[in-house]
């Protein structure tokens, strides 16, 4: 892996889907979530691109696409993936880096990117990465964490944290995760040839005390009305945003799928335990059904 390429953030060995969504009190959350994709996917395509799927948490919520691909950094999380979903044709499950993503340009017509980009360190570079492998006209739904949030607003008025929600720079939370200005992510957008059709803003009562105290499905239905807001204010801790790929990379050819990220040829053959290139030689292992492009 070559020295330039950024940090990962790495779940492996993780029961973060057990921690953190099925007994971590995030209900509301996951509710709201699910509501936001249901408002901005397109009712079905074929070949949808899963970024940073973890445990396969969200898929189940692609029904209307014939087939998914789950990638995600760690084989444990695909591993969780797949106990949940099962083997079949309709998934695909690959471990590999966002930011060398190992398909030929112009497959998918169709990507999300859920609570994944606040752990990356260069986000033009991974939103590039995945411009390149959609096709035309191709719908993107990414969501990312809110720097410029209320709560975030009233903190910094009250000289309760230092760092200002309203500069365009990220600020890093915690290690490997940052908030994110909603105008400097659309910038990155636009500079990766993606044009943002809708914007919704997500979570607004994500604060423990209204989880508490206000029953859980007016605290959702509430939310779900807010969400509508987003094409004019973004004041939330989460956005989603629906963009669409500008015309810029043509179809891939029939039939082809992965290339190699040693060679960038699109000449692998499918083997039982590996992908082998038949440029260089370059052999990609498939560990109990997933296929290994870390390179490690």
């Amino acid at each position: 892996m070559s020295d330039q390429t950024p940090k990962i953030c790495n779940y492996e060995g993780s029961d973060y889907q057990s921690s953190f969504w099925d007994h971590g009190g995030r209900a509301y959350e996951d509710r709201v979530e699910a509501i936001a994709l249901r408002r901005l996917l397109p009712p079905g395509g074929k070949l949808l691109l899963e970024l940073g799927a973890g445990a396969g948490r969200n898929t189940p919520r692609y029904q209307g696409f014939d087939r998914v691909v789950l990638l995600d950094y760690s084989l444990t999380q695909l591993e969780q993936a797949q106990a949940r979903l099962g083997r079949s044709d309709r998934y695909i499950y690959v471990a590999a880096d966002v930011y060398r993503l190992p398909f030929v340009a112009g497959l998918f017509d169709a990507a999300t990117m859920i609570r994944v980009l606040h752990h990356m360190t260069n986000p033009p570079q991974a939103l590039q990465q995945l411009r390149h492998v959609l096709q035309p006209g191709a719908v993107f739904i990414l969501e990312f964490a809110n720097k410029h949030n209320l709560k975030a607003i009233f903190r910094y008025w009250l000289k309760k944290q230092s760092w200002s929600p309203f500069t365009l720079g990220p600020v890093e939370i915690a290690e490997l995760n940052f908030d994110f200005h909603p105008r400097a992510v659309r910038d990155w957008l636009s500079q990766s040839d993606f044009t943002v059709e809708r914007l919704l803003t997500v979570s607004h009562f994500r604060i423990g005390l209204f989880k508490r105290l206000v029953p859980l499905s007016l605290l959702v239905a509430l939310d779900s009305l807010l969400q509508l807001t987003g094409d004019w204010w973004q004041l939330s801790p989460s956005v989603f945003s629906r963009c669409k790929a500008q015309e810029k990379i043509p179809l891939a050819q029939p039939g082809k799928f992965f290339r190699c990220l040693e060679c960038e040829s699109n000449r692998l053959i499918d083997g039982v335990e590996y992908l082998e290139c038949q440029v260089c030689g370059k052999r990609w292992p498939i560990r109990s059904g997933i296929y290994d492009f870390r390179g490690e």
